[in-house]
């Protein structure tokens, strides 16, 4: 089981605001900054933070990893721009660009959960030069569709699904953050038929302390949930912008995380890594986890990703 993290350990790790393709972002750095070792930036997904990463970042930077974890913009101490086609992924990936240049750094390990994963992926796919090696968790890569992404969910999963729900402005946003621990609480997917009804949050998973918890509720009762959800209202956005990508595969190398019970799995099958992923050194699928799977199974993803660390050297 996950042991839980003291608020009071994550307060001591070192935080600052970084300048970076035209906004700024709050930046947890931990690791010895003359490490021999590659850097490696953790991106976090939705509705997450830097938070997210606390037990990763710890024994990162334990093995002697300098390890940057940004709250990606729209989210916790970061700025959240209002306009909402400034939540592309290439946009995003400019941010991450500008962190490496910040610190001095020609490339790194980027690894990401949920939202992350699928910006990391687009990181590799745009900046591979930057990109020593990629991790994606819960969120597989796929070849660039053929067609815009929201019309096909829309089609083969009605407009009940969540990405579909949350792509008008502000109805999913109050809906969220209405009773914020119940929206982090949540044991099914969120929808208009669930904000629709009345009912207390549920227990905190067992992988969260009561203390974790707070420290998420807090954080998204000052933030809202805005700056998240334009991620997905930039869906077929993205697509349009990553057109001058399609059919080029990510080389460097690779890993996918995830865990049997992760529900992503339903709609975004990992069955075409091979396809994009010519270095793939590894599918981890961890019996019984479902998607917040860093927070979850702590000790199990810290060994997956520093056997992976140790073999590309």
């Amino acid at each position: 089981m996950t042991a839980h993290l003291p608020i009071a350990d994550w307060e001591r790790v070192p935080a600052r605001d970084v300048a970076t393709n035209g906004i700024t972002l709050r930046v947890y750095e931990d690791g010895p900054r003359d490490a021999a070792k590659p850097l490696v930036v953790l991106c976090h997904g939705f509705p997450e933070l830097a938070f997210s990463w606390r037990h990763q970042i710890r024994a990162l930077a334990a093995a002697g990893y300098r390890v940057l974890a940004p709250d990606l913009r729209g989210f916790g101490r970061s700025e959240r721009p209002a306009d909402v086609e400034a939540y592309d992924a290439p946009t995003v990936c400019g941010d991450l660009v500008g962190l490496l240049d910040d610190v001095g750094a020609r490339d790194a390990v980027f690894v990401g959960h949920d939202w992350g994963a699928s910006i990391v992926w687009h990181m590799a796919w745009a900046h591979p030069e930057r990109v020593r090696a990629v991790v994606g968790m819960s969120v597989p890569v796929t070849p660039r569709s053929p067609v815009a992404p929201l019309p096909v969910l829309r089609r083969r999963l009605g407009e009940e699904f969540y990405i579909v729900w949350f792509q008008e402005r502000g109805v999913a946003d109050r809906a969220l953050a209405q009773d914020v621990r119940r929206t982090l609480t949540a044991r099914e997917i969120w929808s208009a038929a669930w904000a629709a009804r009345e009912e207390p949050a549920a227990p905190r998973p067992h992988w969260l302390s009561e203390e974790e918890l707070a420290f998420y509720v807090k954080t998204f009762e000052e933030t809202g949930f805005t700056g998240g959800l334009n991620y997905y209202r930039n869906l077929d956005r993205t697509w349009e912008l990553t057109a001058p990508l399609d059919g080029r595969t990510i080389d460097m190398p690779s890993l996918f995380v995830t865990g049997s019970k992760d529900p992503v799995a339903r709609f975004m099958p990992s069955d075409r890594l091979e396809e994009v992923l010519t270095d793939l050194r590894g599918r981890v699928v961890l019996d019984g986890a479902g998607h917040w799977i860093q927070q979850e199974r702590a000790a199990e993803v810290d060994a997956a990703l520093l056997r992976f660390l140790d073999e590309i050297g």
